[in-house]
């Protein structure tokens, strides 16, 4: 995947935030990201995670230092795209 380094540092400090490694967010939203790319989805993800976080409430709802799981994927409202066929 092609990030600019920005974006890989950005990733890798949600993954120190959650204590999860960048594979496995990365392969979360692999499986959520409907028919964007995995490389347009993590970008989407990053600026969605850190959005949720500027806020109080936001901050709160996501959770940090909880692994990210579905279920948090869900909370802060992340849609990955449009739905792809299950592999």
């Amino acid at each position: 995947m092609r990030l600019e380094q920005e974006m890989w540092e950005a990733l890798r400090e949600i993954c120190r935030r959650e204590d999860m490694t960048v594979h496995e967010l990365c392969s979360l939203i692999d499986d959520r990201r409907g028919l964007s790319s995995l490389t347009a989805a993590t970008r989407v993800f990053i600026l969605m995670y850190f959005r949720a976080a500027a806020t109080d409430e936001g901050h709160a709802t996501a959770g940090h230092g909880k692994r990210i799981n579905a279920e948090l994927l869900d909370r802060l409202g992340v849609s990955m795209g449009e739905n792809r066929p299950a592999h």
